[in-house]
């Protein structure tokens, strides 16, 4: 593959560099949090007018139709900024998907994303290790009856709709369209300003134009859980590169014994180390989302290697920024406290690097 942006994507990945750079800045982001708000109206609404949502969305949706590359660009700078917006849950866990898989009257729900007037967010977390999801559908009459709980889903409460992959009976696993309102939703611990909650579904009938593209055979899922890790590891990229940039300036300008910190060795290795880390997540997450763009066989093999990498490499990174800063570093009036919070959460989602290792070895033991 070849990790070289086109031009296409260069002036995506400057506009939304720009954007946010201007919409996210550090003391916007503190009047922000001083609101109490689940994320940033106005952040979310620039990058509408931009046209940053509707890069995956079908054409005829007002989108660009493009894919899961386009979306890491995105998703990086988001990253980098630390911008408090659903994008994440809204592209990478439902408008990915439904763009993918929906029906012409599914994709046609996409059109208010375009405009920054509705959040989407997918609900593919249960409690408990990983693989296809425990919660049910079984048919009933025209519909669907749905059971089951997901955990930590961003943004439920906000949500127009929410994605739940359940298990079919006799069919396989697909992905319904559900209302919030039809779910009991309690809110969970987050570590940044992102809401998470737990839906229950008890109960919950749909109707048949409910599940996605109309098939319970697993396409869709597929998409979900993959965009799922893909859209994580790729935020995960941009904080460690917002956390890089901010601890190198950092170390350049704060002096000690006369002498900027950036020419003590010690210093130069341990931010040496922080790059280490950044490369290596930068380039499994190229590849990921590449390989998913292309439906190559080996994707899940390479997405879990960056989750890894998201997980652990670039949580230990963040220490070491907070270290190179010193006692600022855990100041909550300083910037570099969003960037630990968030790789830190991500890590979390991912669940963790064991889980991790855990799905990559069963990955290498069905090809053996």
């Amino acid at each position: 593959m070849d990790f070289d942006l086109d031009e296409t994507q260069q002036e995506l990945q400057g506009l939304a560099a720009d954007l946010l750079g201007r919409e996210a800045a550090p003391d916007r982001l503190e009047a922000f949090e001083r609101t109490g708000a689940p994320y940033a109206a106005a952040v979310w609404k620039a990058m509408a007018q931009a046209g940053l949502l509707g890069v995956v969305l079908p054409e005829e949706a007002g989108g660009a139709g493009l894919g899961p590359v386009e979306l890491t660009v995105i998703l990086r700078q988001v990253g980098a900024h630390v911008a408090p917006v659903p994008a994440y849950a809204s592209l990478a866990l439902a408008a990915l998907p439904i763009a993918r898989h929906g029906t012409e009257r599914q994709r046609a729900l996409l059109a208010p994303l375009n405009e920054g007037d509705v959040i989407l967010t997918g609900a593919h977390r249960e409690v408990g290790p990983g693989g296809d999801p425990r919660a049910t559908a079984r048919r009933d009459g025209d519909g669907y009856v749905l059971d089951g709980v997901k955990t930590f889903v961003p943004y439920a409460e906000q949500a127009s709709l929410i994605l739940v992959p359940a298990r079919v009976e006799g069919e396989g696993v697909g992905v319904f369209l559900v209302e919030p309102v039809a779910a009991e939703i309690t809110p969970q611990p987050s570590a940044t300003t992102e809401p998470l909650s737990r839906v229950a579904l008890t109960g919950v009938r749909v109707g048949a134009g409910a599940l996605l593209g109309g098939a319970a055979d697993g396409a869709a899922w597929d998409t979900l859980r993959r965009c799922a890790v893909a859209g994580a590891v790729a935020l995960s990229s941009g904080v460690i590169e917002g956390a890089l940039d901010l601890t190198a300036g950092y170390v350049k300008t704060r002096e000690q014994f006369d002498r900027p910190l950036a020419q003590f060795q010690a210093v130069t290795m341990n931010i040496g180390d922080v790059y280490i880390a950044k490369r290596a997540l930068d380039v499994a997450v190229w590849a990921g989302a590449w390989r998913l763009a292309e439906g190559w066989p080996d994707v899940d093999e390479t997405l879990a290697i960056a989750a890894f990498n998201a997980a652990d490499p670039v949580v230990r990174a963040l220490y070491t920024c907070q270290h190179l800063h010193g006692g600022i570093g855990l100041d909550v009036t300083y910037p570099l406290h969003r960037y630990f919070a968030w790789a830190k959460q991500i890590g979390h989602l991912l669940g963790g690097p064991e889980d991790q290792l855990d799905t990559l070895g069963a990955l290498v033991a069905q090809e053996a």
